[in-house]
């Protein structure tokens, strides 16, 4: 398994990331387990890694579309976790069945269409028309079963990569000052001497003055966990929004997007919104108790690619960021590929190559 290290008065190390949410933390268990000696940042503030639900679900929106390239991102997503569970003896990705609950004829056509599509078939069930019985929900027009699908314990697999970096002496809590590093006679932040520093700041990449050119689309989300006494199954919903069906009685439920105001502070339209989009399809659930309200900005993209790839002047900086909502299901397959051009110069995918002519500044 991955070196040991000491500190000592100048650390030479591989790699220095900063930031430790699941893109900084699955990069760094990849380059650990090449043998790299790497060295994680991180402030120790609640990331949007540690917030999100971790949702896995291949086919999205009201025309029913295929995640991008999900049928690579899926398979290594699932490998990586099992590889994880394996190795902490704890489950992190549970797999479920969606129920799509739809919001209007066109939905349930736009479905039906899908079916007959030989690319699809591994990720649709039965379609059901209106009228019929879902258990527990309305489903005034018809639902879908929709397959493959998931959620990733974020928080307990962030908790456990900390520890495992933290005895490996590869975790240091501290605020990363960008005015730090210095690159003469050799790169250097504080004691450490890396070969590169790699940045996996989420959206705080938008501060960053090495990547702040690159175009970033930061949405904060906000989700709710609610606390409930109904019998409902263990499946997950997608209604618009989404609900995942926890241990204990408790749900969670979301997840707002809002553009405009890059906070962390919850706010009550946020929470009327979320359980107002419920109350058709569950209108008991919509009254249950509110135990948590949880707000954080997502990394974003304006193509809906992640920003991968080495600073065009400074190439001893790279970036792995702007994985949206879609973290869990791209990072591990990404983490993979990064490494293979970070180690042996393999080309990458989602390049930010393709930013420099447009965006960045000469």
């Amino acid at each position: 398994m991955p070196h040991m290290q000491q500190h000592s008065r100048k650390m030479r190390i591989d790699f220095l990331i900063v930031g430790q949410g699941l893109a900084g933390s699955l990069l760094a268990w990849e380059l650990l387990g090449r043998g790299c000696k790497i060295l994680i940042v991180d402030n120790g503030d609640e990331n949007a890694s540690q917030v999100a639900a971790g949702l896995i679900n291949p086919v999205t929106g009201m025309r029913f579309v295929k995640s991008a390239d999900v049928d690579y991102l899926l398979p290594a997503a699932k490998q990586c976790y099992r590889q994880l569970a394996d190795f902490f003896r704890q489950d992190f990705y549970l797999e479920r069945p969606m129920l799509r609950l739809f919001r209007s004829e066109a939905e349930y056509n736009n479905a039906q269409k899908r079916l007959l599509e030989p690319a699809y078939q591994a990720y649709l069930g039965e379609c059901r028309k209106p009228g019929k019985p879902t258990g527990h929900f309305c489903a005034p027009f018809g639902f879908l079963e929709q397959k493959q699908t998931g959620y990733l314990l974020t928080r307990p697999l962030l908790n456990c990569l900390k520890d495992f970096f933290t005895a490996r002496t590869c975790y240091r809590q501290a605020g990363f000052n960008v005015g730090d590093i210095q690159f003469q006679p050799v790169l250097r932040w504080q004691d450490i001497q890396p070969a590169r520093i790699i940045f996996c700041e989420g959206y705080r990449c938008a501060q960053n003055p090495w990547f702040s050119w690159l175009p970033l689309q930061a949405a904060k989300g906000e989700i709710l966990t609610l606390e409930h006494s109904s019998a409902i199954p263990d499946t997950l919903l997608n209604y618009g929004n989404w609900l995942i069906p926890l241990a204990k009685r408790q749900i969670r439920i979301g997840a707002t997007f809002d553009p405009k105001h890059l906070d962390t502070q919850t706010t009550g339209q946020a929470k009327t919104t979320l359980l107002n989009a419920l109350r058709p399809f569950c209108a008991d659930l919509a009254e249950a108790n509110c135990i948590r309200h949880q707000a954080n900005i997502r990394p974003c993209t304006l193509d809906k690619q992640p920003f991968i790839g080495i600073h065009p002047s400074r190439k001893q900086l790279a970036v792995f960021n702007g994985f949206g909502a879609k973290g869990s299901l791209q990072i591990p397959w990404y983490s993979r590929r990064f490494a293979d051009a970070l180690l042996h110069n393999r080309p990458l995918p989602s390049d930010i190559q393709r930013f420099y002519a447009t965006h960045f500044p000469d």
